[in-house]
């Protein structure tokens, strides 16, 4: 809930809203209606709201311009595995980290480098591929230069913040619980 509500704050002081269609519309044509990850057209797949960065505590990533995209169900599914990784190997982002799944570091039984075999079965093609939709993200979000802004500054306070936040989410949860337990 922080993280949306620090989005909010940012896109008004911004003056753009994600959830608009002027940010829609500009985040199909830079891709062409195509899942930016997998190049599936969007009109026969099932879309779905995309944050590059997940905003979750370990990814603490923002709904707001520049970090949100339109992918197909699949990949943003596919991709979890990588947001939900505290310590990512590949990449320093977990969208990055999910394009670098191409065959050539991973151990075999890698779950991600399968799901990109299933997408392009020739190695070439697909390290062809996924390099050049790692660059297409790259490119898309340069256009956005308040939001290295603002990942540049809330980088060092927001995950500290972040798992303070849940520890005293956690331990007032846990205080309500044995509360309602007890009257119950």
């Amino acid at each position: 809930m922080f993280l949306h509500e620090l989005s909010r704050k940012i896109c008004r002081e911004w003056g753009m809203r994600v959830d608009g269609a002027d940010y829609g519309e500009l985040v199909r044509a830079r891709f062409g209606n195509s899942c930016p990850y997998c190049l599936r057209n969007l009109e026969e797949t099932i879309p779905v709201v995309e944050h590059l960065d997940g905003m979750n505590r370990l990814r603490t990533g923002l709904h707001i311009p520049g970090n949100v995209l339109v992918a197909c169900r699949k990949c943003n599914g596919e991709k979890r595995r990588d947001d939900g990784l505290k310590l990512l190997v590949l990449a320093d982002s977990s969208w990055a980290s999910f394009l670098s799944h191409d065959g050539s570091r991973c151990t075999p039984s890698c779950a991600t480098c399968r799901y990109w075999e299933t997408v392009w079965q020739d190695k070439d093609e697909r390290s062809r591929r996924l390099s050049e939709n790692l660059d297409r993200i790259c490119s898309f979000r340069r256009e956005f230069p308040k939001l290295q802004e603002v990942r540049a500054s809330l980088a060092s306070k927001l995950p500290e913040a972040l798992a303070k936040l849940y520890v005293d989410c956690q331990f007032f949860a846990e205080s309500e619980i044995n509360s309602l337990l007890e009257r119950f």
